[in-house]
């Protein structure tokens, strides 16, 4: 067979012809591109991108953080229906690159390979994560097929029964951890551990903790049942320090993705809310000095932001129900500068860092799930005692944003004895604190707030709402792409699960 070269050379093209192509692959190799990579290094990059923006829905459902805004950052502060912010969750799990396809990859990669054995069960327990997200945002999605375009060429993956995909959570928990084997390799490009095999078990028995208080309203046995083996000592016990918190450390590089809106272009428009701040106020918290504060500018940079009040009895959160025109009728509206209101913000010198860690699951939300097992008599312990250490765990905790951030042992004692735990009120301020310990982990506690039904917030009562919401938003909207490009399979979604609208609850939410 004649074949045809075509050779480009400076002085044009010149025509060849060949009756052989020996040589051809070795001459059009790439001697220095890699044909394969390392499957820790997607592990670890899954990790990294596990990192994602919530401040449009989740913080302000709870509200932690507000904005008066419509347009671009319109969402949980208004009830309202917003594309580009409630997809946020969705886009960035399944991106390309994202956890989703990354962590899949990894699964296949190191399923048959008995050397990669920990890797393959570290990616089974950080998918559960994931995905543990992505239910408790939107209820169906993706699953048993999600992740296959490249694997398997599944471009268009059926949505799952969300139920269907709690009860395989809660399997590849409980058999990842298990699994678990410090014998074998250990895998040093894990961003949380570097490897290290007990701390990987005590974080798949807290995440399946976490995933089995998920049916305390609607599987009290199989809640039980997954609380009891998740507690099991024999299992390799829960995380038992804040030195076992699995988390992302953000650099001056690589910005954590909260970034820009507490120190670039939005940095004026965002405050705290009023009930985090009102409550951090009420009973004292030293927690409340380390994370807000009132800058003299609040639109500018923090370099020229001007003096910053961190005293706690002039911190002011600003209210839900009003957009950047009605909030000047707001009870006690405390005025402008420039563009910006004289609201409280986030500290940028700690909690709002650019380079500020994000939480995905720590010791003192474990205690406190821990804490409320006991009470419900679906484990053993001290309920008082967990929450107390719960409590200053999450004070102590603070530090790991900034030295300046550091709340002193005598400041964490002083604010137990002020706020005692009182039986009678167990459940809601175990739920109240697990409030505040997820602070910025949005994810996490909108879902625990609807799980729990704690903190008592108010009902934010603005007058565009959508009008599924009946009190608060209880699922985000599918993307509006899904709805044309993936058709059949979100239209089944739907007619299973319920309208794809925000007052539309996920299956343990009832």
């Amino acid at each position: 067979m004649k074949r045809i070269f075509i050779y480009l050379t400076v002085f044009g093209i010149v025509a060849g012809s060949s009756s052989c192509d020996k040589g051809f692959e070795e001459v059009n190799k790439n001697p220095v591109q890699a044909t394969s990579v390392d499957p820790v290094y997607l592990f670890s990059n899954a990790q990294f991108g596990s990192a994602i923006a919530t401040q449009n829905y989740q913080l302000q459902i709870v509200q932690q953080i507000n904005t008066p805004y419509t347009g671009v950052l319109e969402g949980g502060n208004h009830n309202a229906l917003s594309d580009p912010n409630s997809n946020a969750n969705f886009n960035s799990l399944y991106l390309q690159n994202g956890p989703v396809n990354l962590l899949t990859t990894v699964l296949a990669k190191t399923k048959d390979d008995p050397a990669r054995s920990n890797l393959y069960n570290m990616a089974r327990i950080w998918r559960a994560y994931v995905f543990m997200v992505l239910v408790d945002t939107y209820g169906d999605v993706p699953y048993f097929e999600a992740g296959k375009a490249f694997l398997e060429g599944i471009n268009l993956p059926k949505y799952d029964d969300q139920k269907v995909i709690y009860d395989d959570i809660l399997k590849e928990l409980e058999e990842g951890t298990k699994a678990l084997d410090a014998t074998k390799a250990i895998e040093t490009g894990d961003l949380f551990y570097k490897g290290n095999i007990s701390q990987w078990k005590k974080l798949g028995n807290s995440l399946l903790l976490r995933a089995a208080m998920r049916f305390s309203k609607v599987d009290v046995a199989k809640a039980q049942t997954y609380v009891t083996k998740a507690t099991d000592p024999a299992n390799g016990g829960l995380l038992s320090a804040n030195s076992d918190n699995a988390y992302i450390a953000f650099n001056s590089t690589f910005n954590h993705p909260l970034a820009n809106y507490f120190q670039g272009t939005e940095r004026g428009n965002v405050y705290l809310g009023h009930a985090f701040v009102d409550y951090l106020k009420t009973t004292a918290d030293p927690r409340l000095r380390v994370i807000s504060v009132k800058y003299e500018t609040p639109g500018n940079p923090i370099a020229t932001a001007g003096a910053e009040d961190t005293t706690p009895a002039n911190q002011e959160g600003m209210p839900y129900g009003y957009n950047e025109s009605t909030i000047t009728g707001a009870p006690g509206f405390p005025g402008k500068i420039g563009s910006a209101f004289k609201y409280s913000q986030i500290n940028r010198r700690t909690a709002g860092k650019i380079d500020a860690p994000e939480f995905f699951i720590t010791w003192s939300q474990t205690q406190l799930l821990l804490a409320e097992a006991v009470v419900r008599g679906w484990a053993t312990g001290d309920a008082k005692a967990l929450y107390e250490s719960a409590v200053k765990a999450h004070m102590a905790q603070m530090a790991t944003y900034d030295v300046a951030a550091t709340i002193a042992p005598a400041a964490q004692d002083a604010y137990i004895v002020a706020n005692p735990y009182t039986p009678a009120r167990a459940l809601e301020q175990i739920n109240t604190q697990y409030w505040i310990s997820s602070f910025l982990n949005g994810s996490e506690g909108w879902a625990n707030f609807r799980r729990s039904g704690f903190p008592t917030l108010p009902v934010n009562t603005y007058p565009g709402k959508d009008p599924s919401v009946k009190d608060f938003i209880r699922r985000l909207v599918y993307p509006v792409r899904e709805k044309s490009v993936n058709q059949v399979n979100y239209n089944e979604a739907v007619a299973r699960m319920g309208a794809d609208e925000l007052g539309t609850p996920v299956f343990w939410d009832k």
